[in-house]
């Protein structure tokens, strides 16, 4: 079997409703003909062979920009072996490198190419994915979903999900401690503190104290990425579990988090962390050292979400899935099937491959026209007032008699 081409399909999504989405931002404020609104985008990916079997992917990590990178590849992987994944993954970062150290634009594009020649591979041997990584662990997989109101919060309880994430850096204390009056002592909470302005550590360090009595499953990014030796300053300040990783790609970009355990739980986005391939090493690595694994999962689309459930379902160390529960009224229609959360839990796919297909021709309708923007409004909070048209990297919060308790 060869490889005989690769194309790309990339869309432009509606954004979750406000209630959905844990975060102070809201993918962009543009506003297009199509009558969706925001700046995100989905980028699939299709691997065609000559032996008619189709594999697809998806990408993420920069999606317009990635589709170039994925382009670019294809010349290097036509008349390949697809069932050759470690060997066709070797060749593509090592052709990347040429251009520098490989990032989530890079990894981004491999992801989707690499997912895909997993699909191919399930498909020949008329085999699921996750019996291609070991076998099943289990056979549904719980997820954790959006809220940042106790209304929220309490939809979501009533059909059945345990855990739930709030986000933003405006009122942190507050938001986690309203919901846990709501929700009781049953429910998981968690809090995404991811910028911009991101914290600075000695405020995370705080935060995190701050937090303590309401026994949070994770902080999730109360720092910049890019800042490692700030998470061993925030778990010397606090008791409460550390979460990161999104941000990073394949096994040498999570390497440090992982081997100097500055998290308990790592987080690689299933769209851009260098495919299923480096997801599979990624979790060994981490359960070497006692480290859970929660793919990230909040903006990608439905196919990165096959690939997680199928990676959960054959890892010992798997903690959970991110969902949108109430996620783009046009995500149903993206790809055949569509997943439905039960109870709280989404049910491992068992026909060959991936077992998903995208709807090219509902793709097609949603042609992309922006895919980055100033993400934080003024009216967010994020910001320091008077501040927003700074766009600054990093900000130390002020007002802080308020800003660090729930009163």
């Amino acid at each position: 079997m060869k490889v005989t081409d690769i194309q790309t399909f990339l869309m432009h999504v509606g954004v979750p409703s406000p209630r959905a989405w844990a975060s102070d931002n809201a993918f962009g404020t543009q506003a297009y003909s199509a009558g969706i609104t925001g700046t995100r985008n989905w980028l699939f990916v299709k691997v065609y062979t000559d032996e008619g079997i189709v594999g697809i992917g998806e990408c993420s990590g920069w999606p317009r920009v990635i589709e170039t990178a994925v382009q670019d590849l294809r010349r290097i992987l036509i008349g390949e072996d697809p069932t050759h994944i470690e060997r066709l993954w070797q060749r593509m970062m090592s052709s990347i490198m040429v251009h520098g150290m490989t990032g989530t634009v890079g990894a981004g594009a491999m992801t989707g190419i690499d997912m895909a020649l997993w699909d191919i591979k399930g498909k020949a041997l008329g085999v699921p994915v996750w019996n291609l990584l070991g076998g099943q662990m289990r056979d549904k997989i719980r997820i954790y979903a959006h809220a940042n109101t106790p209304e929220a919060a309490l939809s979501l309880k009533a059909r059945g999900v345990t855990a739930i994430k709030c986000g933003g850096v405006s009122d942190p204390v507050r938001k986690v401690a309203a919901l846990r009056d709501a929700v009781g002592d049953d429910m998981d909470i968690m809090i995404d503190l991811h910028g911009p302005p991101w914290l600075t550590p000695g405020d995370a360090a705080r935060l995190a104290r701050a937090l303590e009595p309401y026994n949070l499953l994770f902080i999730e990014d109360p720092i910049a990425p890019d800042n490692l030796d700030g998470y061993k300053r925030i778990r010397d300040a606090a008791h409460v579990p550390l979460a990161a990783g999104e941000r990073m790609s394949t096994i040498f970009g999570e390497r440090d988090l992982i081997e100097r355990e500055l998290v308990d739980v790592i987080q690689p986005d299933t769209g851009r962390a260098g495919g299923i391939t480096q997801m599979k090493k990624i979790a060994a690595m981490a359960e070497a050292h006692h480290i859970m694994m929660a793919p990230h999962s909040g903006s990608l689309g439905p196919v990165a979400e096959y690939a997680a459930l199928h990676l959960l379902a054959a890892i010992p160390n798997a903690l959970f899935l991110e969902r949108i529960e109430d996620d783009w009224e046009g995500r149903a229609q993206t790809v055949v099937p569509h997943p439905v959360s039960v109870d709280g839990f989404l049910q491992v796919p068992d026909a060959p491959g991936l077992g998903v297909d995208i709807d090219e021709a509902f793709v097609a309708q949603f042609p992309s026209q922006a895919n980055i923007s100033s993400q934080v409004s003024a009216s967010s909070g994020s910001y320091a007032p008077g501040t927003h048209d700074e766009n600054v990297y990093v900000q130390t919060r002020l007002q802080r008699a308020r800003y660090f308790t729930a009163k």
